[in-house]
């Protein structure tokens, strides 16, 4: 026995058994428990486990870094392809108001035919002649009021 255990009062008592075959006597050895050591085992543990859950915690968010890293690659790959959709209809709208296009359709599909001049006739309120739609959208400015040279020399 060490010196250390006789302090710490590790062996307490020795036990007698039943006497075993041959007269032998079987002998038990008691030990207390060393509280200083149960507690440092003790504290040892819970510091260990804050360890490892600090561990994980970082583990975990890093893992949680990644999946949103991935996510986010994708989010940027659909917004391209959106924004080249958008781009394409654009332009398909664009090509769809052509005027030049919708004259070919109307021509080539409907055998509509351009306009000869004695059969266009200009609607009374688009007649700019002073009294009709056309005559009140005119500027109403000083610059619009104001004679123009030419007019002054005539007069």
């Amino acid at each position: 026995m060490r010196a250390s255990q006789r302090r710490a009062g590790v062996v307490s008592a020795v036990r007698m058994g039943a006497q075993g075959e041959g007269g032998q006597h079987a002998a038990r050895f008691h030990r207390e428990t060393d509280r200083r050591l149960r507690r440092t085992m003790g504290a040892a543990v819970a510091c260990s486990a804050v360890l490892v859950a600090g561990v994980l915690g970082v583990v975990g968010l890093k893992v949680h870094h990644v999946r949103l890293s991935y996510q986010l690659d994708a989010l940027r790959v659909s917004r391209a392809a959106a924004e080249e959709r958008s781009r394409v209809l654009k332009v398909e709208l664009a090509t769809l108001r052509s005027l030049a296009r919708i004259e070919d359709k109307a021509r080539t599909e409907l055998g509509m035919v351009a306009p000869l001049a004695d059969q266009v006739l200009l609607a009374r309120e688009f007649v700019a002649d002073g009294r009709g739609v056309a005559a009140a959208a005119r500027p109403r400015t000083a610059t619009a009021l104001a004679p123009r040279p030419a007019e002054s020399r005539t007069r």
